[in-house]
């Protein structure tokens, strides 16, 4: 993925300005926690008429991009996009959805009817062939205590053949299977690690799993990182729960208008740090005021482990934190978290480096907020070494903005895509494909930018990628090629 478009950064749009408009032309909207609601423009009358304010409010604008989403119709689209729909039906033309590329409709196609074979050929884990097979299934994710009427509610399989449980995605306008997310085990040494693979490619994956299941009078919800931690939610609490589709890494804005329902939300992404951090970012995204978090600790695991304990989920629940807080706050409000702190003191360190343990030494790992600064003369291998750096990172789940000021991006993501496979693929052009499917997954994106820039347009599209993409890690290579060469004073 590209940051911005190649024809320039997307137009920014403030929320005064789409108020106005709306005004201006007529649009009833509701003011909601993350959006703006109105009627459809792609349902019920057409034409010049205005639209009724008793139609159902089913189109969403986001506050802070102005891009919409119709959850009758799915259409979606940019703010400049909604504008153009409203002046062709001031025209008294029917407003068409904007279209994806033929390309991207044919991929979405091909994987929607790849994962209905793989649906097909799944089973639900008590049609397995015997008990014996069952309960060593289970045992293997961690899934013993969850019961066959919980798993057939959420409609999990497993298939068989590449020993994995399978989580559907369907569309909660018409239940039709849009995609699934596989989920095996692998274990290496002690440790036991989960590995997902999602139908269609992760970034096109926007499925909350649960979504179904939800009533339009739910008011209370718990947005967990993962599908198992849904299931031992809903079973051991009776709470209405969701779980994101790309884990604590990111919460796409395009699943916003599926939250608005919701008066009250609990965050409960995992037990660790990340989690927490992810937390703390997801609820400025959904409104502090209506967000609770669930701080990790040793009697505050993840919602599975939680019930694999035996512990009260319930009363988890009800000990989380208010996200939104005064101006000034006392030891006794701090006490918590300082002692999660204590408790976690490997995790406060950062994310760490996977191959450089001297780095770690000396940074304490990649921690959020701080700014390093690598210097060097030109040739000694700045470039080289940061993209390994970064890519060591981006490998362990950080969502990492690239801005290569000085090098072109083809040629960046060629140094990368080396180091990720770790040989020359121009000798084994054979195996390009196999490398770079697997480095696509990463949480990676680049801004196109290149030389000498206008610091605040660098600055607007850096913001909107923290918005879109949950980045929690920029590069800037270079500043001084950013900055332009001339007038280098100590003010810039």
């Amino acid at each position: 993925d590209v940051l911005p478009s190649p024809d320039g950064p997307a137009a920014s749009v403030s929320i005064t300005e789409i108020r106005q408009y709306l005004r201006a032309q007529d649009i009833p909207f509701h003011d909601g926690y993350s959006c703006l609601h109105t009627p459809s423009l792609f349902t019920g009358d057409r034409g010049d008429q205005p639209l009724s304010a008793n139609a159902p409010f089913t189109l969403f604008i986001d506050k802070t991009t102005g891009s919409f989403l119709c959850t009758a119709t799915l259409a979606e689209g940019t703010w400049q996009d909604f504008q153009a729909n409203v002046e062709m039906r001031h025209r008294g033309i029917t407003p068409i959805p904007p279209a994806s590329s033929e390309e991207m409709e044919e991929e979405m196609r091909q994987a929607r009817e790849d994962a209905r074979c793989i649906w097909e050929r799944a089973l639900p884990l008590w049609q397995l062939l015997d008990e014996k097979e069952t309960k060593e299934t289970k045992a293997l994710f961690g899934i013993s205590q969850v019961t066959d009427a919980t798993l057939k509610r959420f409609g999990v399989r497993y298939l068989r053949t590449a020993r994995s449980l399978v989580f559907p995605w369907f569309s909660p306008q018409d239940a039709t299977l849009k995609g699934l997310k596989l989920v095996r085990v692998e274990k290496k040494g002690g440790t036991v690690t989960y590995v997902e693979e999602t139908l269609p490619r992760f970034d096109s994956y926007r499925n909350l799993f649960g979504l179904p299941l939800i009533g339009r009078r739910d008011t209370e919800l718990v947005l967990t990182g993962w599908e198992l931690d849904a299931l031992a939610l809903h079973q051991a609490a009776g709470v209405a729960s969701l779980a994101l589709p790309r884990g604590t890494s990111c919460l796409p804005p395009t699943l916003l208008p599926y939250l608005e329902q919701f008066k009250r939300i609990t965050l409960w992404l995992g037990e660790d740090l990340r989690s927490w951090e992810a937390a703390k970012l997801f609820a400025r995204k959904l409104s502090l005021k209506r967000c609770s978090l669930v701080r990790p600790g040793n009697l505050q695991p993840r919602p599975l482990e939680a019930l694999n304990q035996g512990l009260n989920v319930t009363k988890i629940l009800r000990s989380a934190l208010l996200a939104s807080h005064k101006s000034i706050v006392s030891f006794r409000q701090l006490r918590e978290e300082v002692f999660g702190e204590l408790v976690n003191t490997e995790q406060v360190s950062g994310v760490k480096w996977a191959r450089f343990p001297e780095l770690n030494k000396l940074l304490k790992g990649h921690r959020r907020g701080e700014l390093t600064i690598f210097t060097g003369p030109t040739g000694s291998g700045k470039t080289t070494f940061i993209s390994e750096y970064a890519l060591d990172l981006c490998m362990q789940g950080v969502c990492t903005l690239w801005g290569s000021f000085e090098i072109n991006n083809v040629r960046l993501a060629k140094i990368m895509l080396t180091q990720f496979a770790g040989r020359r693929l121009e000798d084994q052009l054979e195996l390009y494909d196999e490398w770079a499917d697997r480095f696509e997954e990463l949480p990676l994106y680049f801004m196109t930018f290149h030389g000498q820039q206008n610091i605040k347009t660098v600055i607007d599209t850096m913001q909107h990628a923290v918005y879109m993409y949950d980045i929690t890690h920029v590069v800037v290579d270079n500043l001084q090629f950013m900055m332009g060469h001339e007038h280098l004073s100590v003010d810039r």
